[in-house]
């Protein structure tokens, strides 16, 4: 866990820009994490971990078929469908925008903000939905969907002030990749960093749905172990 906490995609792209070398942390997860958390948070969270195994399965909504084989591909497909319209709409250059000036970087910065703005409203609502699958299957899951709610109201805050600095990585590249080519006829520079610019968003994407997709997976297990 040491050697693989910062190494997202994401972590990687923004540290080869730099030219910084990846380096494992010193800490692990649990004590990077608990860097993260005030004691407000802490007494929450300790709140939270003895409340959680009272937690009981939510009541089913109508039609609802709980704990059967199937389901999770019923999941897997929507996480599916919503990372591909997001990637879609990342991969979709805006009409109109240019490409031979090197002050169009305030138009990728508020196309990147525009972004991850879809990316929350879409992610937020299929984890809600996540969720509620999950508290309505078994008391297990409903405990883990429990769990997830609460580390997402904690550490949400954190979490997207982290990722709204990536526009300011982006600006660096940008700039980088301006001068290292001052020389050079065209703007193929700006292609270079348009595929730059769409790596990072993707990258933030899978970051963002990491949480949806360890839900699933659990989902999974439980219902085919009971199967």
């Amino acid at each position: 866990m040491r050697s693989h906490f910062n190494r997202s995609a994401l972590v990687r792209q923004l540290a080869a820009w730099q030219g910084a070398p990846l380096c494992a942390p010193r800490q692990d997860v649990a004590e990077r994490l608990a860097n993260w958390l005030n004691v407000a948070d802490a007494i929450t969270l300790h709140a939270a971990h003895r409340s959680i195994p009272a937690v009981t399965l939510a009541k089913a909504t109508p039609g609802a078929d709980r704990g059967t084989v199937g389901n999770d591909v019923d999941l897997t497909a929507e996480h599916d469908q919503v990372r591909t319209t997001l990637a879609q709409s990342i991969r979709t250059r805006p009409f109109g925008q240019p490409l031979d000036a090197a002050s169009d970087f305030p138009l990728y910065h508020q196309r990147y903000l525009d972004q991850q703005r879809r990316m929350e409203l879409s992610i937020e609502a299929l984890r809600a939905h996540v969720r509620q699958r999950l508290s309505q299957t078994s008391p297990r899951l409903a405990q883990l969907a429990a769990l997830d709610a609460v580390l997402a109201h904690m550490l949400g805050g954190r979490e997207q002030k982290l990722l709204a600095s990536v526009p300011t990585f982006l600006k660096a590249r940008f700039k980088d990749l301006h001068k290292s080519h001052a020389s050079s006829p065209g703007s193929a520079w700006l292609e270079t960093f348009e595929q730059d610019f769409q790596q990072a968003l993707l990258a933030e994407l899978d970051l963002r749905l990491q949480p949806i997709a360890g839900m699933i997976e659990a989902f999974a297990q439980e219902t085919h172990e009971h199967a």
